[in-house]
Protein backbone atom coordinates (compact mmCIF):
# COMPACT_ATOMS: atom_id res chain seq x y z
CA UNK A 1 0.00 0.00 0.00
CA UNK A 2 1.30 3.46 -0.94
CA UNK A 3 0.44 6.66 0.88
CA UNK A 4 0.75 9.89 -1.10
CA UNK A 5 0.94 13.45 0.16
CA UNK A 6 -0.62 15.53 -2.60
CA UNK A 7 0.27 19.23 -2.31
CA UNK A 8 -2.08 21.43 -4.29
CA UNK A 9 -0.72 24.93 -4.90
CA UNK A 10 -3.23 26.38 -7.37
CA UNK A 11 -6.37 28.31 -6.33
CA UNK A 12 -8.00 27.86 -9.78
CA UNK A 13 -9.28 24.36 -8.93
CA UNK A 14 -11.45 23.06 -11.82
CA UNK A 15 -9.76 25.42 -14.30
CA UNK A 16 -6.22 24.62 -13.17
CA UNK A 17 -3.89 22.84 -15.58
CA UNK A 18 -1.55 21.66 -12.82
CA UNK A 19 -4.44 20.17 -10.85
CA UNK A 20 -5.90 18.48 -13.92
CA UNK A 21 -2.57 16.79 -14.67
CA UNK A 22 -2.13 15.84 -11.01
CA UNK A 23 -5.55 14.22 -10.88
CA UNK A 24 -4.74 12.23 -14.02
CA UNK A 25 -1.49 11.07 -12.42
CA UNK A 26 -3.18 10.12 -9.16
CA UNK A 27 -5.88 8.20 -11.06
CA UNK A 28 -3.17 6.31 -12.94
CA UNK A 29 -1.43 5.57 -9.64
CA UNK A 30 -4.67 4.20 -8.19
CA UNK A 31 -5.05 1.76 -11.08
CA UNK A 32 -1.72 0.18 -10.09
CA UNK A 33 -2.42 0.18 -6.34
CA UNK A 34 -5.98 -0.46 -5.21
CA UNK A 35 -5.00 0.34 -1.62
CA UNK A 36 -3.47 3.72 -2.46
CA UNK A 37 -4.26 6.45 0.07
CA UNK A 38 -3.98 10.18 -0.59
CA UNK A 39 -3.56 13.00 1.91
CA UNK A 40 -4.48 16.22 0.09
CA UNK A 41 -2.78 19.35 1.37
CA UNK A 42 -4.72 22.15 -0.29
CA UNK A 43 -2.62 25.21 0.45
CA UNK A 44 -5.61 27.51 -0.14
CA UNK A 45 -7.68 25.74 2.52
CA UNK A 46 -4.95 25.20 5.11
CA UNK A 47 -3.91 27.59 7.87
CA UNK A 48 -0.14 27.27 8.09
CA UNK A 49 1.78 28.54 11.14
CA UNK A 50 3.26 32.00 10.86
CA UNK A 51 7.03 31.93 11.16
CA UNK A 52 7.61 34.64 13.73
CA UNK A 53 7.55 35.17 17.50
CA UNK A 54 7.99 31.95 19.54
CA UNK A 55 8.37 29.84 16.38
CA UNK A 56 11.32 31.89 15.18
CA UNK A 57 12.82 31.90 18.67
CA UNK A 58 12.41 28.10 18.83
CA UNK A 59 14.24 27.73 15.52
CA UNK A 60 17.34 29.54 16.72
CA UNK A 61 17.22 27.98 20.18
CA UNK A 62 17.27 24.57 18.49
CA UNK A 63 20.19 25.53 16.27
CA UNK A 64 22.10 26.75 19.32
CA UNK A 65 21.24 23.63 21.31
CA UNK A 66 19.36 25.64 23.93
CA UNK A 67 16.38 24.04 25.66
CA UNK A 68 13.08 25.44 24.40
CA UNK A 69 10.75 27.31 26.70
CA UNK A 70 7.24 25.95 27.13
CA UNK A 71 5.90 28.59 24.75
CA UNK A 72 8.57 27.86 22.15
CA UNK A 73 8.02 24.09 22.40
CA UNK A 74 4.28 24.53 21.88
CA UNK A 75 4.90 26.73 18.83
CA UNK A 76 7.47 24.31 17.39
CA UNK A 77 5.05 21.41 17.78
CA UNK A 78 2.89 23.06 15.11
CA UNK A 79 5.86 22.98 12.72
CA UNK A 80 6.47 19.31 13.42
CA UNK A 81 2.77 18.62 12.97
CA UNK A 82 2.88 19.94 9.41
CA UNK A 83 6.12 18.07 8.69
CA UNK A 84 4.62 14.83 10.01
CA UNK A 85 2.44 14.67 6.90
CA UNK A 86 5.62 14.46 4.79
CA UNK A 87 7.07 11.65 6.89
CA UNK A 88 3.80 9.69 6.76
CA UNK A 89 3.98 9.65 2.95
CA UNK A 90 5.77 7.19 0.69
CA UNK A 91 5.59 9.66 -2.18
CA UNK A 92 4.88 13.33 -2.80
CA UNK A 93 2.85 14.77 -5.67
CA UNK A 94 3.01 18.54 -6.17
CA UNK A 95 0.80 20.48 -8.58
CA UNK A 96 2.28 23.94 -9.04
CA UNK A 97 1.47 26.86 -11.33
CA UNK A 98 4.19 29.33 -12.27
CA UNK A 99 3.55 32.78 -10.78
CA UNK A 100 5.83 35.66 -11.70
CA UNK A 101 8.53 33.24 -12.89
CA UNK A 102 8.42 31.37 -9.55
CA UNK A 103 5.91 29.62 -7.27
CA UNK A 104 2.74 30.76 -5.45
CA UNK A 105 3.41 32.39 -2.10
CA UNK A 106 1.30 29.76 -0.32
CA UNK A 107 3.73 27.05 -1.42
CA UNK A 108 6.72 29.17 -0.42
CA UNK A 109 5.08 29.56 3.01
CA UNK A 110 4.83 25.77 3.36
CA UNK A 111 8.44 25.27 2.30
CA UNK A 112 9.64 27.94 4.74
CA UNK A 113 7.65 26.34 7.57
CA UNK A 114 8.87 22.75 7.18
CA UNK A 115 12.42 23.32 5.90
CA UNK A 116 14.04 23.38 9.32
CA UNK A 117 17.04 21.74 10.93
CA UNK A 118 16.12 18.38 12.45
CA UNK A 119 12.68 18.62 10.86
CA UNK A 120 13.25 17.92 7.15
CA UNK A 121 17.05 18.12 7.11
CA UNK A 122 20.11 18.01 9.32
CA UNK A 123 23.38 19.86 9.11
CA UNK A 124 26.72 19.85 10.85
CA UNK A 125 30.35 20.46 9.93
CA UNK A 126 30.09 17.69 7.33
CA UNK A 127 27.23 19.37 5.48
CA UNK A 128 23.51 18.87 4.95
CA UNK A 129 21.41 15.71 5.02
CA UNK A 130 17.82 15.39 3.86
CA UNK A 131 15.50 13.43 6.13
CA UNK A 132 12.96 12.31 3.51
CA UNK A 133 15.25 9.65 2.08
CA UNK A 134 13.58 6.69 0.42
CA UNK A 135 10.60 8.69 -0.79
CA UNK A 136 9.62 9.53 -4.35
CA UNK A 137 8.14 12.66 -5.86
CA UNK A 138 6.14 13.69 -8.89
CA UNK A 139 6.38 17.40 -9.64
CA UNK A 140 3.85 18.95 -12.01
CA UNK A 141 4.68 22.44 -13.27
CA UNK A 142 2.16 24.50 -15.25
CA UNK A 143 3.02 27.68 -17.17
CA UNK A 144 0.88 29.98 -19.27
CA UNK A 145 3.63 30.87 -21.75
CA UNK A 146 6.24 29.06 -23.82
CA UNK A 147 9.52 28.71 -21.92
CA UNK A 148 11.37 26.75 -24.59
CA UNK A 149 14.92 27.74 -25.63
CA UNK A 150 13.74 29.69 -28.69
CA UNK A 151 10.87 31.46 -26.94
CA UNK A 152 10.95 35.08 -25.89
CA UNK A 153 10.95 33.87 -22.29
CA UNK A 154 13.54 31.04 -22.26
CA UNK A 155 13.49 28.85 -19.16
CA UNK A 156 17.16 29.43 -18.44
CA UNK A 157 16.37 33.06 -17.69
CA UNK A 158 12.73 33.11 -16.61
CA UNK A 159 12.06 29.76 -14.93
CA UNK A 160 12.53 29.86 -11.14
CA UNK A 161 9.74 27.33 -10.62
CA UNK A 162 11.05 23.94 -11.74
CA UNK A 163 14.74 24.42 -10.75
CA UNK A 164 13.82 25.74 -7.30
CA UNK A 165 11.37 22.93 -6.51
CA UNK A 166 13.64 20.18 -7.86
CA UNK A 167 16.52 21.57 -5.79
CA UNK A 168 14.36 21.76 -2.67
CA UNK A 169 13.02 18.22 -3.08
CA UNK A 170 16.54 16.83 -3.45
CA UNK A 171 17.73 18.94 -0.52
CA UNK A 172 15.19 17.32 1.82
CA UNK A 173 16.23 13.85 0.68
CA UNK A 174 14.13 12.96 -2.39
CA UNK A 175 16.31 11.09 -4.88
CA UNK A 176 13.65 9.56 -7.15
CA UNK A 177 11.98 12.48 -8.89
CA UNK A 178 9.85 12.85 -12.03
CA UNK A 179 8.86 16.27 -13.41
CA UNK A 180 6.02 16.96 -15.83
CA UNK A 181 5.71 20.38 -17.48
CA UNK A 182 2.59 21.75 -19.18
CA UNK A 183 3.04 25.05 -21.06
CA UNK A 184 1.22 27.46 -23.37
CA UNK A 185 -2.02 27.30 -21.36
CA UNK A 186 -2.67 30.97 -22.22
CA UNK A 187 -2.35 30.47 -25.99
CA UNK A 188 -6.06 29.84 -26.57
CA UNK A 189 -8.48 26.99 -25.91
CA UNK A 190 -7.20 24.63 -28.60
CA UNK A 191 -3.51 24.91 -27.67
CA UNK A 192 -4.35 24.78 -23.95
CA UNK A 193 -6.37 21.56 -24.35
CA UNK A 194 -3.67 19.91 -26.50
CA UNK A 195 -0.99 20.83 -23.95
CA UNK A 196 -3.04 19.36 -21.10
CA UNK A 197 -3.79 16.13 -22.95
CA UNK A 198 -0.12 15.68 -23.83
CA UNK A 199 0.97 16.39 -20.23
CA UNK A 200 -1.53 13.86 -18.88
CA UNK A 201 0.09 11.19 -21.06
CA UNK A 202 3.55 12.19 -19.85
CA UNK A 203 2.35 12.16 -16.24
CA UNK A 204 0.86 8.69 -16.63
CA UNK A 205 4.16 7.42 -18.01
CA UNK A 206 6.01 9.10 -15.12
CA UNK A 207 3.79 7.27 -12.64
CA UNK A 208 4.74 3.95 -14.22
CA UNK A 209 8.39 4.74 -13.48
CA UNK A 210 7.61 5.68 -9.88
CA UNK A 211 5.48 2.75 -8.77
Amino acid sequence: MTHILYIEASPRKVRSASIEIAHAALAAWQTTDANLTIDTLDLWATQLPEFDGPVLEAKYAGIAGVRLTEEQAAAWSHIRGVAARFFAADALVLSVPLWNFSIPYKLKHLIDVVSQKDVLFTFDERGFGGLLKGRKALLICARGLDYGPTAGTPAGTYDFQRPYLETWLRFVGITTLETVVVEKTLFGTEIDRAARVSACVVATDAVKRLV
